[in-house]
């Protein structure tokens, strides 16, 4: 992946996103040719010169300090997600950006591996940056029973999303659903924009499928790491469910995703039906791969 052409499409990007009125601008042309901001407006509130920021927003971001960085992100009022991508832009193009970060971690370490075996009552897996499924408990492999059953390996989030016919049915809210997964991985690809195995799944899904492909041109990043989700499950029928995602710190890469219902629910009624159903299945092994 260029991390010249990808500064240049998210900045040119986020500029068209803000209207005049949006930054607070009072004078401006209203018959303008471009939906947006213009080059020099933004200049103007980021406090540096407009060559400079042509400059910037032609690919190059190499050497632009923290305060600059921070100016272009209020002038285009970047949110949390878009500010660390920017900030993720500007380290892949500063000097020694051509080594990459220490590789993720295939498997989970046998502490972690228990802590999922041990987390019975709610459905609990660990997420690389790409989506790949590295572990997962029994409860989690029945909720998500439609993925699992995909026969490619490793199991991944983005690649059912998109190539799985069953994944529009269950999830119910499948627009929102795809739009996150490439808004994630757009993210995880600013900050390790040499990963191959990362780039070989763009490369596929945008081959492969016409609405991975819009999606990823769009140039959206975000942080997703609590929320609802909203499955049509073949057993259990419709649950919503809670979501927190956090990072397993001492392994670089790798997150952890538990999802649980407010007690007494008819979701929370719905999980243990699925503990049950999950009971009478041959019981697969924690990591994927193996099954």
């Amino acid at each position: 992946m260029d991390n010249r052409d990808e500064v240049k499409a998210f900045l040119s990007s986020r500029r068209a996103k803000i209207t005049p009125e949006q930054a607070g601008l009072t004078s401006f042309n209203r018959n303008r040719r471009v939906p947006g901001l213009r080059r020099s407006e933004v200049a103007d509130l980021a406090g540096v010169s407009v060559e400079y920021y042509a400059q910037l927003e032609r690919g190059n971001l190499s050497g632009a300090s923290d305060s600059v960085l921070d100016a272009l992100a209020r002038a285009l009022h970047l949110d949390e997600a878009e500010q660390q991508h920017l900030a993720d832009l500007a380290r892949a193009a500063g000097p020694g950006s051509r080594t990459r970060r220490k590789p993720t971690a295939q498997q989970v370490r046998p502490s972690v591996a228990r802590v999922l075996e041990l987390m019975s009552d709610v459905p609990a897996f660990v997420n690389n940056g790409r989506g790949d499924v590295i572990a997962a408990n029994a409860l989690m492999q029945a909720l998500y029973a439609p993925m699992f059953d995909d026969a490619t390996r490793p199991v991944n989030h983005a690649r059912f999303a998109f190539l799985n016919p069953r994944a529009r049915d269950f999830w119910r809210d499948w627009e929102r659903i795809a739009t996150t997964t490439v808004a994630m991985l757009r993210t995880e690809a600013g900050r390790d924009p040499y990963d191959k195995e990362l780039t070989d799944l763009v490369g596929e899904l945008c081959t492969r499928s016409e609405e991975f492909r819009t999606r990823w041109a769009a140039h959206d990043v975000r942080l997703h790491n609590t929320g609802i989700k909203q499955f049509r499950h073949p057993v259990v029928g419709e649950i919503d469910l809670n979501f927190e995602t956090m990072q397993l710190t001492a392994d670089p890469g790798l997150s952890m995703t538990l999802l649980s219902a407010p007690a007494g629910s008819a979701a929370d009624d719905a999980l243990r039906m699925l503990a049950s159903w999950a009971a009478t299945r041959d019981q697969a092994p924690a990591t994927p791969e193996t099954r």
